[in-house]
C-alpha cells in the first residue's frame, strides 16, 4: 500500500544551522532515501520550494480566488513529501521514524486511496446519466 508522508520544516530552527550543517543533514536524508529505495519502500519523493513561491486557490461565492502563499498559522512549513510502499500504517510509521528528516520537523503519514474504483463508479454514473 502507498503512503504519502508530508515532511514539515521548522524554518526558525533550520536557520540556526550553518550551510555546512544543513547540507550534512540533507545528505543524511538522501542516504536514508537510498536505503528505502533498496528495500523497495521509496516510491517517489519531492522537496517543495518556499511558501513565498506558492499560491493558494479557493472556491467561494461562485468563483475561484488566488492568493500568494499558503498562509498557514504554523511555525513549520511543508517542506516535501515522500511516497512510501509499506505493509500498513505501522510499517510506514516505522520507516519514517528512522528518517533523519524527523530531526527537522514533524511528519504526517496518510494512506492513499485507490482511485480506480472511484473512477469506475463515476464513469458508470455519468454513463447512466447520459442515457436518461
Amino acid at each position: 500500500m502507498k503512503y504519502i508522508c508530508f515532511g514539515h520544516l521548522d524554518e526558525k530552527n533550520w536557520q540556526k544551522y550553518s550551510p555546512e550543517e544543513q547540507n550534512a543533514m540533507m545528505d543524511e536524508c538522501f542516504v536514508y532515501d537510498d536505503q528505502l529505495r533498496s528495500g523497495g519502500h521509496f516510491a517517489d519523493g519531492y522537496a517543495l520550494d518556499a511558501p513565498q513561491n506558492a499560491a493558494t486557490i479557493r472556491y467561494g461565492g461562485g468563483k475561484v480566488t488566488v492568493t500568494d502563499g499558503p498562509f498557514t498559522e504554523s511555525k513549520e512549513i511543508l517542506g516535501g513529501l515522500l511516497i512510501l510502499e509499506a505493509r500498513d500504517l505501522n510499517h510506514a510509521i516505522q520507516l519514517i521514524s528512522n528518517h533523519p528528516g524527523v530531526k527537522m520537523g514533524a511528519w504526517e503519514i496518510r494512506p492513499t486511496v485507490d482511485l480506480a474504483g472511484m473512477i469506475k463508479e463515476s464513469e458508470e454514473r455519468r454513463a447512466r446519466a447520459a442515457t436518461k
